[in-house]
C-alpha cells in the first residue's frame, strides 16, 4: 500500500532530531540566500528609477554604493551557500547513516519466517540503494521548499506594493501550475516505486546466480542465467520509459507554464504601462522578479525527481520497519541460569503462519533429560527440524508449551535462551573473514587460547595450522576456500567456545564423505559430552549409541526406546534400520 506524501514525511520527521541545530542554521542560511536574490532587482530598479528621473542624479557614488551593497550580499551568499553544501550534506548523510543503522537492527529482530518469504536481494537494495536518494532528499527538502516559500512570499509582497492587479494575475498561474504539478509528480511517484522493485529483484536474480555459480557451471546454464538477468534488466528499461515519459511531460508543462507567466507579464505589464499604472523601472523590477520566481520554480521542477526517489526510498524504508517481529521478549522475564538441560514438550500444536490449516506438530508430548542424547527419525515432513527450531525460539507453538528446566521458552529473554543452546547446522554458514574471527563468533569475549582450545577440542586446530596463514586464514565467501568437513569442524569449535548446556544437531554430517564424517563425528562426539543433546540424522548409523531414539511421522511420535528397544520391536525404525543397512 502507498503511503502519502505527508505521512511519510511525518514518519521521516524524527530523524531530524538529534540534528535540529544543524537543521536550524541550515535553513537560517538558506533564507540568507533567498534573500540576497530578493534584493537584487530593488537595487536595479532604484538605479534604473533614478535614471529615468533625472541622469544627472546617477552618481559614481551612488553606482558604487549600490555594488558594495551587492558585493556585501554575494560575500553572505556565498559563505551560506559553502554552508548549505558542506555541512548541510553531512548532515543528510548522519540520517541516511542513522536510518541504516535502524534498519539493519529491525531485520536483525525478524523472525525465520519473514526471511522464508523474503528475497534477501530485495533486502540488500532497501537497506543500501534505496537509502543512498535519502541524503540529498534530507539536505535539499527542507531548504529548497523554505528558499521557495520565502521567495515566493517576499515577492508577492513586494510586488504588491508596485502593482496590486498585476501581481495577482501573475500569481493566479501559480496555483493551476501546483496542481498539474502534483499530478505529475503522483505519477512519476508509482514509477520510481516500480523501479525500486524491479532493481531488488535484479539484485536477487544477480544474488541466487552469483551465490549458485558452481551449480550454474556444472550444468552448463549460463545461458539461461543470462536468459533470466536480461529479461529482468529489460522490465526494468521499460519501467524506466515510463518513468521518463512522466518526467518528460511534467518539465515540458512547467517550462508552459514559464512561457504563460512571462506572457502576462508582457501583455498586462505593457498596458499598465501604457495607461501610466505602472513605470518602466518598475516594470523592470517586475521583469526581475519574475524570473526569480520562475528560477525558483524551475529549482523545484529539477529537485521534484530527487523528491521523489528520496519519498520511495523513505517508504520502502518504512515498509520493512513496520514488519513487526513474531517472537518478542516477554513484558516480564523469568531469569534463566544454571541451565541442567531438562526440555519437556507438552501437548505442543505448531503451524505455519502462511498455512495454519496444515499442523506439523499436533498435540505432541515428549521429555528429553538433561544430560541426555535424543536422537530424531523418520521421513521428511514428520517435524524433526521444527521441534528443533522450537526450543530456542525460531518459531513459537501454536499450542502447548516448550520448557527447560520447568520454565516456558517464552517466559525467558530471547538473548538469555539462546544463549543456552548450541546449533551445529547441516548447511554451515561462515562469515566472509579469518578463520579465527569465525571461531570467536561463538563467544566474542574470549582470548585466543580459548579460540585455540575449542579449535583442539574440535579436531579442528591440525588443519587449520595447515593452512597459508593459521588462524588469520581467509576463508572466503560462505568459506568457499574450505572444504565441508573443515567447514563443519570449525562451526563445531564455534559451539565449543560458546559452551552450552544445550545442543541440537541438525544433519550435521549428512552432506560429508566417509572420512570427513569420522571425524567430525569424534568431534561432535566430545561436543555432546555432558550436555543435553537432540540430533536430527538419516544416517541412523551415527545415533544407534543415543539413549533415547524418537520416532516421527506424519501422525507424532511412533516410537521412541532405545536401538536395541526399537530394533526389538520390528516396527518403523527397524524397517528404517535395515534400509539404511542396505537390507530388504
Amino acid at each position: 500500500m502507498q503511503h502519502s506524501t505527508s505521512t511519510l514525511i511525518r514518519r521521516f520527521a524524527p530523524y531530524f532530531r538529534p540534528y535540529w541545530r544543524v537543521l536550524f542554521l541550515d535553513l537560517f542560511c538558506a533564507g540568507l540566500t533567498a534573500a540576497c536574490d530578493i534584493v537584487l532587482p530593488m537595487l536595479v530598479r532604484s538605479l534604473a528609477q533614478r535614471g529615468i528621473d533625472d541622469i544627472s542624479l546617477l552618481s559614481v557614488r551612488f553606482i558604487a554604493n549600490i555594488a558594495l551593497v551587492y558585493l556585501i550580499l554575494r560575500i553572505i551568499d556565498v559563505i551560506a551557500t559553502y554552508f548549505m553544501a558542506n555541512v548541510g550534506h553531512v548532515m543528510g548523510a548522519k540520517i541516511e547513516t542513522d536510518m541504516r543503522t535502524a534498519l539493519f537492527t529491525h531485520l536483525q529482530k525478524l523472525s525465520f519466517h519473514y526471511y522464508a518469504n523474503t528475497k534477501v536481494g530485495q533486502l540488500m537494495a532497501r537497506i543500501t540503494s534505496d537509502l543512498f536518494d535519502v541524503t540529498e532528499f534530507a539536505h535539499h527538502c527542507p531548504e529548497e521548499f523554505f528558499i521557495a516559500g520565502l521567495k515566493i512570499l517576499l515577492s508577492f509582497a513586494i510586488l504588491c506594493t508596485i502593482n496590486v492587479p498585476l501581481t495577482v494575475i501573475i500569481f493566479m498561474i501559480v496555483p493551476i501550475m501546483v496542481v498539474c504539478s502534483a499530478k505529475f509528480n503522483h505519477q512519476m511517484r508509482k514509477t520510481f516505486h516500480k523501479n525500486r522493485v524491479q532493481v531488488g529483484e535484479i539484485n536477487a536474480q544477480v544474488e541466487d546466480s552469483l551465490l549458485g555459480i558452481r551449480v550454474v557451471k556444472s550444468f552448463t546454464g549460463e545461458d539461461r542465467e543470462i536468459s533470466k538477468f536480461e529479461s529482468g534488466n529489460h522490465d526494468w528499461l521499460q519501467i524506466k520509459r515510463e518513468n521518463y515519459f512522466w518526467m518528460g511531460a511534467f518539465n515540458a508543462t512547467t517550462r508552459a507554464f514559464d512561457g504563460l507567466m512571462y506572457l502576462a507579464v508582457i501583455v498586462a505589464g505593457g498596458a499598465f504601462m501604457l495607461h501610466g499604472a505602472i513605470q518602466p523601472a518598475d516594470f523592470m523590477a517586475y521583469i526581475l522578479y519574475v524570473s526569480t520566481l520562475l528560477a525558483t520554480i524551475r529549482r523545484i521542477v529539477e529537485f521534484a525527481e530527487q523528491f521523489q526517489r528520496g519519498m520511495t526510498g523513505i517508504e520502502r524504508f518504512f515498509e520493512v520497519m513496520d514488519v513487526q517481529p513474531e517472537i518478542h521478549n516477554p513484558a516480564q522475564p523469568v531469569p534463566l541460569s544454571q541451565v541442567q538441560g531438562n526440555i519437556h514438550f507438552k501437548d505442543v500444536s505448531f503451524a505455519y503462519a502462511d498455512d495454519p490449516d496444515t499442523p506439523v506438530l499436533h498435540h505432541l508430548d515428549l521429555d528429553v533429560k538433561a544430560g541426555q542424547s535424543v536422537a530424531l527419525v523418520g521421513p521428511s515432513g514428520g517435524g524433526k527440524t521444527t521441534i528443533c527450531n522450537l526450543i530456542p525460539r525460531f518459531y513459537d507453538v501454536t499450542g502447548g508449551q516448550v520448557t527447560i528446566d520447568g520454565i516456558d521458552v517464552r517466559n525467558v529473554r530471547l538473548e538469555d535462551l539462546r544463549q543456552q543452546i548450541g546449533v551445529v547446522q547441516q548447511d554451515v554458514y561462515l562469515f566472509s573473514g579469518t578463520i579465527f574471527d569465525n571461531i570467536l563468533y561463538g563467544r566474542p569475549s574470549a582470548c585466543p587460547e580459548d579460540v585455540i582450545k575449542a579449535a583442539k577440542e574440535a579436531g579442528a586446530h591440525d588443519f587449520i595450522m595447515k593452512t597459508p596463514h593459521g588462524y588469520d586464514t581467509y576463508v572466503g565467501e560462505r568459506g568457499v576456500r574450505l572444504s565441508g568437513g573443515q567447514k563443519q569442524r570449525i562451526s563445531i569449535a564455534r559451539v565449543f567456545l560458546k559452551n552450552p548446556p544445550v545442543l541440537i544437531l541438525d544433519e550435521a554430517t549428512s552432506a560429508l564423505d566417509n572420512e570427513s564424517e569420522r571425524l567430525v563425528q569424534e568431534s561432535l562426539t566430545r561436543l555432546a559430552k555432558g550436555r543435553t543433546t537432540i540430533t536430527i540424522a538419516h544416517r541412523l548409523s551415527t545415533i544407534r549409541s543415543a539413549d533415547k531414539i524418537v520416532v516421527l511421522t506424519e501422525d507424532g511420535i511412533s516410537e521412541q526406546g532405545t536401538h536395541a528397544e526399537l530394533s526389538a520391536r520390528n516396527g518403523v525404525y527397524a524397517s528404517l534400520d535395515r534400509l539404511a543397512r542396505g537390507f530388504d
